[in-house]
């Protein structure tokens, strides 16, 4: 079995050079801006949701490399659910890096995902990889801002 710390560092180290769904999405419907002033993350996501299907998602700004791979993830596991499986997303990738799901003994729908579970040891980090996860439930909730400092 693979280390998961090497694994860890080989996903945040792809995701931060080559992020998947960069950029600002034309058609988007829905977006949120979320912030990090702990650290000055700053990023927007981009929302077109038709009906109760995510049909698209990116995200830009300026972010650590966490905060960007953990977007970039991001963008890739919501895209084409619905936003009630999204959510769930949010919510189980939320509880995970605050240690509330353990993914080896808890039913989860993270997949891949659960490469950022160590994250939850590096207390410093925890709002960097989270703050994706805080904005997209933003978007899905049509608030304009979000910041890691508000509880959601």
């Amino acid at each position: 079995m693979a280390d998961p710390r090497a694994l860890y560092q080989e996903v945040i180290l792809d995701h931060n050079k080559k992020p998947r769904n960069y950029g600002a999405l034309e058609d988007a419907n829905r977006k949120a801006e979320g912030h990090n002033p702990v650290c000055g993350d700053h990023l927007t996501v981009y929302l077109r949701v038709e009906g109760e299907q995510v049909q698209g998602v990116s995200f830009e700004g300026h972010s650590c490399a966490i905060c960007k791979a953990s977007a970039s993830m991001m963008t890739t596991q919501v895209k084409g659910k619905s936003v009630a499986e999204a959510e769930t997303l949010v919510q189980e990738f939320r509880d995970m890096i605050t240690g509330k799901l353990d993914v080896q003994n808890q039913s989860h729908h993270l997949g891949r995902l659960t490469v950022f579970a160590g994250v939850r040891e590096l207390p410093s980090r925890v709002k960097c990889a989270v703050l994706p996860w805080h904005t997209l439930h933003a978007a899905f909730t049509a608030q304009e801002s979000i910041s890691t400092e508000k509880e959601f």
